[in-house]
């Protein structure tokens, strides 16, 4: 997919979802100015190359998108009440064996794979993926201020979001850790490495 679409669909996206939040918590009217400015700036989403050719990821993707609860290859044979087909029986070793079943107990067993409505079988990450959700369904609408606040840090940010303070040190889960070091901003790794060793 185009990036420049691409940017254009997620803005659309992200802003539909903030604005029934501000509604919920009837607080569009205060941020409405905000949230026209946002709208009024083209947006850029990083959609890096895939690792793998186009026909691997497509493949991938299938595997998700269109998937069903059993495929062709697997039903041996149809009869008149009963349904015969492979499966994986994790009992015996992981053995693919085959197994009769009736009719209707098949169609049972189908139908528990069909989605409620709603549900997707792609899952999102990052801002959307269910975790995050359930870290901002704690947050009560007031906080949006918390979040268009200019000096929040962005380990203050981090700590907000996520509840997790990176700060303490992992051990005794009570100290602060300190900065003893930065490592240099590094855009080419080659003449960096380079000049370390001192073979550029």
């Amino acid at each position: 997919m185009p990036v420049t679409q691409l940017s254009v669909d997620f803005r659309s996206h992200f802003m539909k979802n903030l604005k029934k939040w501000l509604q919920e918590g009837k607080l569009l009217e205060k941020y409405q100015s905000v949230i026209d400015k946002a709208w009024g700036k083209p947006w850029n989403v990083n959609a890096g190359p895939s690792m793998a050719s186009p026909e691997h990821v497509i493949r991938y993707l299938g595997n998700y998108t269109l998937r069903v609860a059993i495929t062709n290859s697997r039903i041996l044979d149809i009869s008149g009440t009963k349904v015969t087909f492979l499966h994986k029986d994790y009992a015996n070793h992981a053995k693919v064996l085959p197994i009769v079943i009736e009719g209707v107990e098949f169609l049972r067993r189908f139908c528990m794979h069909i989605l409620p409505k709603r549900f997707v079988k792609i899952r999102r990450f990052g801002v959307y993926s269910s975790r995050y959700k359930a870290v901002t369904k704690k947050l009560k609408p007031k906080t949006i201020d918390t979040l268009l606040r200019d000096k929040e840090s962005w380990l203050e940010r981090l700590t907000r979001v996520t509840g997790f303070d990176v700060t303490l040190c992992p051990i005794c889960k009570t100290g602060k850790l300190h900065r003893i070091a930065e490592l240099p901003k590094i855009r080419s790794p080659t003449n960096f490495y380079a000049t370390v060793l001192n073979i550029g």
